[in-house]
């Protein structure tokens, strides 16, 4: 087992450890900005981004790391639910849902009114479905197909219109979606034992490093057979490579780990009392979110490759019970490809 204590959070918890909290969260901000800001400024310098364009990219993705780093500080979050009550939560979270697209759309001449209340609506209705009544498996379920349909369906892509060819800027709906529901199931559901955080311990990372090296055969075999993947002819340079495994790590792994192991596969153990049900099933599901890959829906064959990693990352989370785990074979996997295959 793992030797972190998970901490579960209720939303009547006590504000006496809010201070140091909100002292952590403040200096783990500050050293996110200035690294995110510097890597704005040397991505737009490479891309010959102008300045009236980068700046409020910038300021919107800065705007949603302070957001996004909210779960993974218990005490902090926890005071401030009890402070605005679950209504006032449910309101915080709509209206910070909109803020960082209202960061780059107004300067760059892309608002539109309909984006902005559909993002609202997403986020408001993510957030009502703890607000009120008892916690059951039905709650649960929607709550976990909901923000899977948003993204299996490219919803944000409609939302949020990039001024840069080929810059992506959904990746901000993603972000959004995530902690949004992070939130609100700390906040407003409780109980919930997985935690939220980016820094894998020494011995989570040996468990990820261990599955991940298990994977690689199995991996290369169904990419081989389903021919889903292709070697690149010029592998990425190592800082790219460096640079696509902070992101994946911090992002996709940590994102995609929270729903699929940490609540998905461990409420089905719980629901069914099958471990071995649960990794199937949770890896398969796993495996469906990608059918989307490479905008070639139905993408049957990197889905099946998905699942296959959907199982090796299954192992490292039960073997610690800890996402951080499966977060380092994720985040191994997925940038291997990223580097080496297409």
């Amino acid at each position: 087992m793992n030797s972190r204590k998970l901490t579960r959070i209720e939303p009547n918890a006590t504000m006496t450890a809010m201070p140091d909290s909100f002292r952590r969260y403040g200096i783990t901000l500050a050293v996110g900005w200035v690294v995110l800001a510097v890597a704005a400024f040397v991505y737009a310098d490479s891309k010959a981004i102008p300045l009236r364009l980068a700046a409020p990219l910038a300021a919107a993705f800065l705007l949603e790391f302070s957001f996004y780093l909210l779960p993974g500080f218990a005490d902090l979050w926890s005071g401030l639910v009890e402070r605005m009550g679950r209504l006032g939560t449910v309101g915080f979270l709509t209206a910070s849902s909109v803020l960082p697209y209202l960061a780059y759309s107004i300067p760059t001449g892309l608002f539109q009114p309909r984006s902005l209340e559909l993002l609202a609506a997403v986020a408001l209705v993510v957030s009502l479905i703890y607000a009120r009544g008892r916690v059951n498996a039905a709650r649960d379920v929607m709550f976990l197909v909901l923000p899977a349909a948003f993204i299996l369906f490219k919803f944000f892509d409609r939302i949020y219109p990039t001024p840069i060819p080929r810059l992506q800027i959904s990746i901000l709906g993603h972000v959004m979606l995530i902690r949004t529901a992070a939130l609100a199931l700390y906040g407003l559901r409780g109980g919930v034992a997985v935690r939220f955080w980016f820094l894998p311990t020494a011995a989570e990372w040996m468990t990820g490093l261990k599955w991940f090296a298990l994977s690689i055969v199995p991996l290369a075999v169904m990419g081989w057979v389903t021919g889903a993947i292709r070697v690149r002819e010029h592998a990425l340079n190592p800082l790219t490579g460096m640079a696509t495994f902070a992101g994946m790590l911090w992002v996709v792994a940590l994102s995609e780990e929270f729903f699929f192991r940490g609540l998905i596969q461990h409420w089905l153990e719980e629901w069914t009392s099958s471990r071995a049900g649960a990794l199937l099933t949770a890896s398969l599901l796993f495996g469906s979110v990608h059918l989307g890959f490479h905008g070639a829906f139905p993408n049957w064959r990197f889905s099946l490759v998905a699942a296959v990693l959907g199982l090796f990352c299954g192992f490292a989370w039960r073997e610690k019970r800890s996402i951080q785990a499966s977060m380092v074979t994720h985040a191994l996997a997925a940038t291997a490809f990223r580097v080496f295959f297409q």
